[in-house]
């Protein structure tokens, strides 16, 4: 894949891929701020950003419309670790998202109003998904278990709605003005436009942005977990749950490959180890599923599972611990190795045909050190071994390297 970079004066950096088979340009903008960089009694800012950023920018009062207008279409996610907004539009009209994002990094418009209608939108947001559905306190339950210094020891949503139902717009103003700058942000544009007028709209819309030069604190890291945590609490859901975590190493480590193959290992389709043994073989669940966070810093990787009608929580943990046990024990076979490598290499195929998947893609790459290691992503799942497998596991699926929720209905 042929990337172009190029970095302005003030520090925005541009990754560029030209796509001539399509008519459609994608722009996508990550800014370097998450709930990772919040402090504790302050929660909450980047998401509540993903939603200001819509209401209003220094010369625009109306994001949508314009970009309606020029048909295209936008929309934006927070994580803990970054900001993400992308928009697609015809090559043929371009120029309006550029026109469009520059105005919103150089500014936002900070009225009264705006602040307070997007307020009121993540408050409620907060108290629909996390505090009135069902489980919706799961994320802050499990963040809190598994990490006790750092700042993922609470959800995207933040630590508690106060947080932002107090948030004054001088707080706004100073969050935004540390973090959403060009320094700070990496634009990648892909689709049918070359690279020479990429740089030249770049330079036109963003070049004239002046460096912010903020200060941005370092965030503490977690120290090594060395004992087992556990929480049980009764809820009013339908069913018991059980939740296990697993401290795992960044997404920018040596070894995230070898982690995220175990979570497939487990559970990915209905072959994988987990749902085929202790699904339908065992019928100890009904539901089961891993997966691992691909953070800035250490992330987790999680076991979600339903036990099925008559199983206790406690028979269904020791269940999933057998499976463990014989993953830390034994290689994998090489058919089965194989099958994840085939996967991760169709998947990466099939993620390049959407340009917006990819735009984001190599933003994130860029952010975490090179667009072009995205290249690299397929020979690094390839090259790993069942050796290196089953090590890994030996040191990551350990009891003490756990955190177990039991997630129980309440009588």
């Amino acid at each position: 894949m042929t990337i172009n970079e190029h970095i302005l004066e003030n520090g925005l950096r541009i990754v560029h891929h030209e796509i001539q088979s399509t008519q459609m340009v994608t722009l996508n903008i990550i800014y370097n701020v998450g709930a990772r960089n919040e402090d504790e009694n302050h929660t909450g800012f980047a998401h509540l950003f993903e939603h200001l950023m819509f209401g209003g920018s220094v010369h625009i009062p109306d994001y949508d419309t314009p970009l309606q207008m020029a048909g295209g279409d936008n929309n934006a996610f927070t994580t803990n670790d970054y900001t993400n907004y992308y928009l697609t539009l015809p090559a043929s009209n371009v120029e309006t998202g550029f026109w469009l994002e520059s105005d919103r990094m150089l500014s936002l418009a900070f009225t009264p109003e705006s602040l307070e209608v997007q307020r009121h939108v993540v408050v409620e947001e907060f108290k629909q998904h996390y505090i009135n559905q069902p489980y919706g306190d799961t994320s802050h339950l499990l963040s809190e278990m598994a990490y006790k210094v750092h700042p993922y020891r609470w959800p995207t949503i933040g630590l508690k709605p106060e947080h932002i139902e107090k948030a004054t717009m001088d707080e706004v103003k100073d969050f935004f003005f540390r973090f959403y700058t060009p320094e700070n942000a990496i634009l990648s544009v892909v689709g049918n436009i070359s690279f020479e007028e990429t740089v030249r709209l770049s330079e036109k819309w963003f070049g004239t942005i002046p460096r912010r030069k903020t200060t941005i604190p370092p965030v503490p890291q977690e120290p090594k977990q060395e004992r087992q945590r556990r929480k049980t609490v009764y809820r009013r859901v339908p069913n018991d749950i059980l939740y296990m975590a697993f401290h795992i190493c960044s997404r920018t480590d040596k070894e995230f490959h070898v982690c995220d193959m175990i979570s497939d290992v487990l559970a990915n389709g209905r072959s994988c180890r987990l749902y085929h043994n202790l699904v339908e073989r065992d019928h100890v669940f009904t539901s089961i599923d891993a997966y691992v966070t691909a953070r800035t810093d250490a992330g987790m990787l999680y076991i979600i599972g339903m036990p099925a009608e008559g199983i206790n929580i406690k028979d269904a943990e020791a269940a999933v611990w057998r499976e463990l046990d014989i993953l830390c024990r034994e290689p994998i076979s090489d058919t089965e190795l194989e099958k994840l490598k085939n996967k991760y290499e169709s998947t990466d195929y099939m993620e390049r045909t959407d340009n917006q998947h990819l735009a984001a893609q190599l933003a994130l790459f860029e952010m975490y050190g090179d667009a072009n290691d995205i290249d690299k992503e397929v020979e690094k799942y390839r090259s790993v071994t069942a050796e290196q497998l089953r090590k890994m596991c030996r040191k990551v699926l350990t009891r003490k390297n756990s955190c177990i929720l039991a997630y129980k209905k309440a009588e």
